[in-house]
């Protein structure tokens, strides 16, 4: 049985991936095994691991849920200067969804619940 997920992301630099994730996410890092190695944990059970080494260019993208993806999406391009980060929806999807780069060349992003009621339906059932 999985109870729990850890994602790795790679940079070359491993300060400077601190302070651009730390921007992501708004806040340090909640873990560091040893070095080369810092982790978040977004939320229970689910792990980003940072590690430093040779990034993995055009792999993912690896996107998280938001409440509001205007808001994320303005947020991140202000704070860790990202400029390009388009907003896309398809009527069949359930979803809105946008993805952008960080300095390392990785595929990062945001989706939103069109749906706010399933939107908090799944927030209630992660969150509790």
């Amino acid at each position: 049985m999985v109870f729990e997920m850890t994602i790795q992301v790679r940079v070359s630099d491993m300060t400077e991936g601190i302070s651009w994730y730390s921007g992501l996410f708004a806040r340090k890092p909640d873990f560091a095994p040893h070095n080369g190695i810092v982790e978040w944990e977004i939320f229970p059970g689910s792990w980003l691991q940072l590690a430093e080494g040779t990034p993995a260019v055009g792999s993912g993208p690896l996107r998280w849920g938001v409440e509001d993806i205007e808001a994320e999406r303005e947020r991140v391009m202000k704070r860790l200067n990202v400029s390009h980060f388009e907003i896309h929806s398809r009527e069949e999807v359930p979803v809105k969804w946008g993805t952008f780069e960080d300095p390392w060349g990785n595929r990062v992003g945001f989706y939103e619940y069109l749906n706010k009621e399933e939107q908090a339906q799944r927030m209630e059932t992660i969150f509790g």
